[in-house]
């Protein structure tokens, strides 16, 4: 029998690209560094779209506009102690960044940078995310 998939809600933050198209803001991972998304848990009260809004606070410390209908889905193994792992899948909003904050709540465990969509592309490990992070306009 297999576990259940638990379900996350994330932020893909963006702007338009000084050269072409877009840049992407990703994010580190708390525990291993890898470049991630703004992502969190289901909260009572609040619908995906406001949870990536609040994670994006939270995590990168940006502030924008959320559209309200997710683009897509990526999965991946979150680590637990113990060595066991979850299966997530994470539905996916895009974030057009209008400010980033000097101060946020997770700025002294995460790092977070601009890139091209290509390379931010390149950077994540979830092929999912990767198409997800090429297809943002």
């Amino acid at each position: 029998m297999s576990a259940p998939v638990r379900l996350q809600y994330g932020a893909l933050p963006h702007r338009p690209s000084a050269t072409s198209g877009r840049d992407i803001m990703l994010i580190t991972s708390r525990d291993t560094g890898r470049w991630i998304i703004p992502k969190g848990w289901p909260m009572r009260g609040k619908v995906g779209w406001e949870v990536a809004a609040r994670e994006a606070f939270e995590e990168a410390g940006i502030e924008g506009d959320t559209e309200v209908l997710a683009i897509g889905a990526y999965h991946y193994a979150k680590r637990r102690p113990g060595g066991r792992s979850l299966t997530c899948r994470v539905e996916v909003f895009p974030f057009g960044v209008v400010s980033e904050l000097k101060r946020w709540p997770e700025r002294h465990q995460r790092r977070r940078q601009w890139f091209a969509a290509e390379e931010a592309a390149s950077l994540v490990d979830e092929d999912e995310l990767k198409s997800l992070i090429l297809s943002v306009e």
